[in-house]
This record gives C-alpha cells, sequence and structure tokens, in this order.
C-alpha cells in the first residue's frame, strides 16, 4: 500500500507567562492510505494536539516548533497560510466533537456542508448538493433528500454528528481527522453513528485518524493504535495484538477503566433499611400547564422509588428518559405536577421555599459538567468554603482547616486552595465540584452524568472515589447515567428509564443475566466490547421488527413500542403494559413476563462473550 501520512520527531510547545513548554516530544509514525489509525490517551495526553498538526494547526497559545508532518505532497508545517487555506477542508478534513458547537444555527445543513467545497471550487451548488444528498444516504440520515432543508435544532446529536461527517467527506480528502465525535452521545446512538462513518470511510476508501480516549471504541474502527500519555507515544502497533497483549502498564490500565464494573465493586453491607427519599406517583414536565394542572411536555410518568440510606442507587436512560429531570426534582429545581416526596419521614416540599434550610443542607448536587458548575473567578478555597460559611459559620484557622479536610477526602493537594478552575485538569475540577457538595455534610448526593464528560481513565479514578467515600461517609447516591457498566460499578440497585417510564428496576445482580427489558437489553448491547467485530454483531439479534397495526388511543401505550423487537400486534399497540415483579427480585413494565423474555435473551448470553458478566 502506499504511505499517505508521515510524521516525524513532532514537537509542539505552549507558550506562557513562564516561557515555553512543550507537550508534544518527538511523536513519530505512519499511516497507508485506506487505514484508520487511532490517537488514543486521557486528557492532556497531546492526542488532539497532534491531530490538529496535520492540519498544519496549532490551538491559540501553541506553537508547532519542530519536526515533519507530510500529508500526501504536502509537508503541512512547510507550506505558507494561504496554502494551508486551499488544503484544510478539501485535501484534509476534520470532524469535531460538538457538532452543536460546530454549526451556524441560523443556517440550513445542506448550505453549511456544501459551503467549503464551494469556497475551494469543487463543483457547482447543484452537484455539491447532490454529492451531499448521496452522502446523507451513506451515513444513514433519515429522509435523505430533505434533511439538508433543516437548521442545526431540528435534529438529534447523533444525526448532526452524521451531517458534520458529511461536510468533513464531500470534498474527497486525502485525510479525514475525527477528534472524539462520539463522546458526547448516548451509547445507543454512538453505535449508529460508528457504523455509519466506518462504513463510509471503508467503502470510500477515506484514510483517517480517529481520536479517542476509549479503546472500546477505537477497537471497532483503526487497524493500528498509537497509545499517547504526557505527549510522548509509549506504544503504537496494529489493533488486535494491542488488545490481545499491550506491552505499556499505562496501555494496561487503559484498558481496564474500559470496563469499571469489572474492577470497581461496590461495598456491601453499607445500605440500611431505613428509607431516606421516597418518591410516590411522581408526574413531571415542562411548559404551561392545562385546565387539569398538568404541563404541556410531560417528562416524568408516575416514577415511584425509594432510597435508603447508605444505598447507591443508578438511574441510567438515553437522553431525553428523564433522568436529570428526576434529579432536578429531587434537589427542588422543578415542581412536580402530581406525587409526592419524603426525606427523612418528613415531606419534602416541591418548591425551594417551601423546604427547610436543613433540607437543603442534607440534599446536595454534583453537576455533569464541572467547567460550568465551578466560577471561574474565584479560587478552589474559595468554591470550597462558601458552603462551609454557609452552613456551619466557619471562618479563619477553623475555615481553612475544614476545606483542607474535604481536599484530602477527595485526593486533591492542599496547594489547590488557592488555584482557579481554568488551572486544573478535568478530574481535578469534577473532585473540587464533589468536594463542594460533601461540604454540606450532606445524607443524598445527586450526581448527574459526574463521569460522562471525562475520558476513561479519570472516570474509573472518580467512580473509585466516589465508592470509597460511600464506605467511608455513608452518604447515600442517586447516580444518574447512560452507561450501564459505569452504574453496575458503583450502585447497588438499577433503575432503566426511557421516555418518562421506570422500566424496569432492581438489584446489581439482577441485572447480570436475563430476562431484561428490551430497552434495558438494547442498553447492555450497545456497550462496547474490547474486541475487533464486535459492532458488526452488535444489535443483530433484533432482527427485522415485528409489524405491528395503528394504535389505539390509549395514552399510556408502552413507549418503546415502535423498537421493541418482541413487540406483540393487537397486545402491545392496544393495552397499557402491566409492571410485574420478576423471580429475581426486580420489576419491568411490560406485556412479557420474565420466562418469555429469558426464552429470547437466554442464548445471548453466550454468544456475546460475556456481555452480561
Amino acid at each position: 500500500m502506499t504511505e499517505l501520512i508521515r510524521v516525524e520527531d513532532l514537537r509542539v510547545v505552549a507558550c506562557g507567562e513562564r516561557g515555553e513548554v512543550e507537550i508534544v516530544k518527538g511523536v513519530s509514525f505512519a499511516l497507508e492510505q485506506g487505514q484508520v489509525l487511532a490517537l488514543i490517551g486521557e486528557s492532556g495526553s497531546g492526542k488532539t494536539t497532534i491531530a490538529l498538526a496535520l492540519l498544519g494547526y496549532a490551538r491559540r497559545g501553541c506553537r508547532l516548533s519542530g519536526g515533519v508532518v507530510r500529508v500526501g505532497e504536502h509537508d503541512m508545517l512547510a507550506v505558507s497560510e494561504s496554502q494551508l487555506q486551499k488544503l484544510r477542508g478539501n485535501r484534509v478534513s476534520y470532524i469535531a466533537q460538538s457538532a452543536a458547537a460546530a454549526f451556524n444555527p441560523a443556517k440550513k445543513l445542506i448550505d453549511q456542508v456544501v459551503e467549503g467545497a464551494l469556497i475551494h471550487g469543487l463543483g457547482s451548488r447543484v452537484e455539491l448538493e447532490a454529492k451531499a444528498v448521496d452522502l446523507f444516504r451513506d451515513l444513514s440520515l433519515p429522509n435523505p433528500e430533505s434533511i439538508g432543508q433543516r437548521y442545526p435544532h431540528q435534529v438529534s446529536g447523533g444525526q448532526l454528528q452524521r451531517v458534520m461527517a458529511a461536510m468533513a467527506l464531500i470534498s474527497d480528502p486525502l485525510l479525514v481527522v475525527l477528534d472524539e465525535p462520539t463522546t458526547a452521545l448516548d451509547v445507543t446512538t454512538q453505535i449508529d453513528v460508528l457504523r455509519a462513518f466506518k462504513r463510509v470511510v471503508r467503502e470510500r476508501g477515506a484514510t483517517a485518524v480517529y481520536v479517542s480516549h476509549d479503546l472500546a471504541v477505537v477497537a471497532q474502527m483503526a487497524d493500528r493504535i498509537v497509545v499517547l500519555n504526557d505527549g510522548q507515544i509509549l506504544e503504537q502497533s496494529d489493533t488486535a495484538p494491542l488488545l490481545a497483549a499491550p506491552a505499556h502498564d499505562y496501555t494496561r490500565s487503559l484498558l481496564a477503566a474500559a470496563r469499571p464494573d469489572a474492577t470497581i465493586r461496590p461495598p456491601s453491607g453499607i445500605a440500611e433499611n431505613t428509607p431516606l427519599l421516597t418518591i410516590n406517583g411522581l408526574t413531571a414536565g415542562y411548559g404551561n400547564k392545562n385546565a387539569q394542572g398538568m404541563p404541556l411536555i410531560r417528562v416524568l410518568e408516575g416514577i415511584d422509588l425509594t432510597v435508603r440510606r447508605g444505598q447507591a442507587i443508578g438511574v441510567i436512560g438515553e437522553s431525553g428518559s428523564g433522568k436529570s429531570t428526576l434529579a432536578r426534582v429531587v434537589a427542588g429545581l422543578l415542581t412536580p405536577a402530581l406525587g409526592g416526596l419524603t426525606f427523612d419521614g418528613q415531606p419534602l416540599g416541591g418548591r425551594l421555599s417551601e423546604r427547610t434550610p436543613e433540607q437543603f443542607r442534607r440534599i446536595q448536587m454534583v453537576f455533569q459538567n464541572a467547567d460550568t458548575a465551578l466560577n471561574p473567578m474565584h479560587s478552589v478555597g474559595a468554591i470550597i468554603g462558601r458552603p462551609l460559611k454557609m452552613y456551619f459559620g466557619l471562618k479563619g484557622a477553623a475555615l481553612r482547616e475544614r476545606t483542607h479536610e474535604l481536599l484530602d477526602l477527595v485526593r486533591l493537594p492542599h496547594a489547590l486552595a488557592e488555584r482557579r478552575p481554568s488551572e486544573l485538569s478535568g478530574g481535578q475540577k469534577q473532585r473540587v465540584n464533589l468536594a463542594r457538595a460533601l461540604a454540606a455534610k450532606p445524607d443524598l448526593i445527586l450526581c448527574d452524568e459526574v463521569t460522562s464528560a471525562l475520558d476513561t481513565v479519570v472516570g474509573a479514578a472518580i467512580l473509585e472515589l466516589l465508592r470509597d467515600l460511600r464506605q467511608q461517609l455513608g452518604v447515600s447516591y442517586l447516580f444518574i447515567s447512560h452507561d450501564i457498566s459505569t452504574v453496575r460499578a458503583l450502585c447497588d440497585d438499577i433503575v432503566v428509564m426511557y421516555s418518562g417510564h421506570k422500566v424496569q428496576a432492581g438489584s446489581r445482580e439482577s441485572f447480570a443475566t436475563p430476562p431484561f427489558h428490551p430497552y434495558t437489553d438494547l442498553l447492555i448491547h450497545s456497550v462496547p466490547e474490547l474486541r475487533q467485530g464486535w459492532l458488526e454483531t452488535c444489535g443483530a439479534t433484533s432482527g427485522t421488527l415485528p409489524p405491528v397495526g395503528a394504535r389505539a388511543a390509549v395514552p399510556e401505550l408502552c413507549t418503546f413500542l415502535n423498537l421493541c423487537p418482541v413487540r406483540i400486534d393487537g397486545v402491545c399497540n392496544r393495552i397499557a403494559p402491566p409492571r410485574h415483579s420478576l423471580d429475581n427480585g426486580g420489576e419491568m413494565l411490560c406485556h412479557h413476563d420474565g420466562a418469555q423474555l429469558i426464552k429470547t435473551q437466554r442464548g445471548l448470553v453466550v454468544e456475546t462473550s460475556g456481555a452480561y458478566a
């Protein structure tokens, strides 16, 4: 094969008040035409900086200080800026992590997809729009002939990510750089996007560099893997031998972090029998209310849930399932339309004005994105100190001592108290976020996707910290996530939500083997496995969806009906599903009983190489 990419002794420096610091330290690798190379490592390893260097670009505050970056016949570090402008978006394309931030909200999708190709003079508008529609079709976008007439906010996150891929591929580039393109997506959406990317890259013979922190995802996409840490290559190899026998300890840590439930176990004997939080018949939503006092947009329907003292309950589901809305109701940020909440035997008001200062203190929330949750103008000490002043009146030496104790709890050095959030890594910021919640000495912490914005190694460390804090302090967690592996690593019990309904609930152990609600089964099969070829076989057990007739006018019908591979015509589309108990102690919202589902799911345990282990 023909060598297309060659990087030799690439060096990049960061320029700051203290001078220049080298952040990419003599990196070298090569890539042949038609291959996919993965750059993998945790945050700060230099993988995105190296990927951007392939476009001859360095982020603000950085400088490409040395080496050779050859793409085809072009040395991207030696050509002029005007030549780079002709190459970017033409010979070299880029797919960013956040498609939502990359699109102009005021322009139609089709106009943005063809804009770069028009600027480079690669065809007429008619020709390029026809090519864009072909790409939409290849990328499995719905209604490929008309989806381009929509605006970015009118399509889902997964669809927008595929539209961005069409924008990158429309110029038939020599190289496509994919920078964490599925990190922000739900696991089920991620599969669809990965399949579309892989098929189009293979069919069009594109050469790609895929940036990721997740080895399980990379295993599905890459022919070769380069493992990075602190701006240096620790290991590089073809994918299969690297997964089978990694040579470096750091690579082995990445493999372990890809499945936290295989290495982390929740502590036993912590949970008591005393209920701490009880939710009965909760219905909540947004928008104006009708004559019956119900919100126009219902997000939660009839939720019952009990969290015991010292217990960790995981709530999983895709975006829009209602899991974050549930946390907002418990936190008092959203008033329920129906139902009631009880906290430690006392009514818990739906409005903040109906809660006591003690209830405020005892329920704390750790938000998903520490970057927006921490005030960038305040020091770490001031951020942690605020609840200490508000709830306990601490000041002076007592305040400093307690701040240092909290930093010790979350395993951060005392010196960080003087720094601001912008000076911390992602994992450090999330630890500060957690320390602020712990400062109030809460009984219940609401953890809303606290590891989803972190790389796998740092995320696994945060999970271990949460587990140890629970054992040490006896605090309860309502832990919200879209990843069942993460939830099984930390929680005693699991609740699965879909479209505002609790479709399955049970102990962590009950989620080890069937029966599963069909949606739970989909979630379990959507967690990437550390083996090549998984992407081509996952979800294949569903087959063609069985036909189903028109729905009856029953508003409580199963919300998963349109996607369910075991739906029953004349039943699922006519009658609301019952909630029944399972032999393993769990419960399920489905017309099928446990025995029926076991017949269809039992054989999958063997076929999926430990997906349920």
